[in-house]
């Protein structure tokens, strides 16, 4: 009996942050990303690269797509929360788009999107049902598999953003906020969390309470953009002067 009751707190419980279900996918993603893009540097041809890499995508939109039909028929599906229109969970349903056709301008606007935000989702999780929920392998799919597939174009196909990539993917993120916007008005909604911050810890609290974290993030957003381009610069900057 204590067993049971131990599962069902440990399943209800929301994931918190250092905790062994946040731990553990993450060292698991971490030597799976590095296996995955060795074998396919070393080991497969062009074709064998795209091809494992538009079906690692596939795999990841369909665990979206799965997820929310398996919510549909739960009956309890909302189109004010449950839509997959958050940037992580919207970019795992249309990233097979990117794998497919590999366009440059695709990558410009996606290695930011997924490396600075993304990445903040890792590291913050926002799981309301840890292990061995549905919603908590969706969440770690989703998220640690945009990661993986962002490095595997960076290191595989050797695609890096250009300094101007930076102000191209800031320009994408404001045209995807005003859509936002919109849907939230009319739905009601909170996507992106641009009308209340998330329940679980993340960095935006640390921006004030609404409206300021939405101008804190929008005066940051480019800062951290050129962060994460600085280490493709120096490479690129190293190359030159070998």
């Amino acid at each position: 009996m204590s067993f049971l009751i131990c599962d069902a707190i440990f399943l209800s419980s929301r994931v918190t942050i250092g905790s062994l279900q946040h731990i553990f996918p993450i060292i698991i993603t971490i030597l799976f990303s590095v296996v995955f893009i060795n074998y396919a540097k070393r080991k497969l041809n062009k074709i064998q690269q795209k091809n494992a890499l538009h079906l690692f995508a596939c795999f990841v939109s369909l665990i979206v797509i799965v997820f929310h039909a398996h919510k549909i028929s739960l009956g309890y599906y909302n189109v004010s929360t449950d839509l997959p229109l958050y940037l992580c969970s919207l970019l795992g349903l249309l990233i097979p788009i990117f794998t497919y056709y590999r366009k440059f301008w695709m990558y410009e606007v996606l290695v930011f999107w997924i490396i600075g935000g993304t990445l903040q989702a890792v590291i913050t999780p926002d799981i309301e049902l840890g292990f061995p929920s549905f919603d908590y392998f969706r969440y770690w799919v989703v998220h640690l598999g945009l990661l993986v597939i962002i490095f595997y174009a960076t290191f595989v196909f050797n695609m890096r953003p250009k300094l101007k990539s930076v102000f191209k993917s800031f320009l994408a993120l404001q045209i995807y906020i005003v859509i936002m916007v919109i849907v939230n008005k009319l739905l009601e909604a909170n996507y992106f969390y641009i009308n209340e911050k998330p329940q679980s810890a993340s960095i935006l609290d640390y921006f004030g309470e609404w409206p300021w974290y939405i101008i804190v993030v929008q005066v940051i957003v480019i800062p951290l953009f050129l962060l994460i381009y600085l280490p493709f610069h120096l490479i690129k900057k190293r190359e030159k002067n070998q």
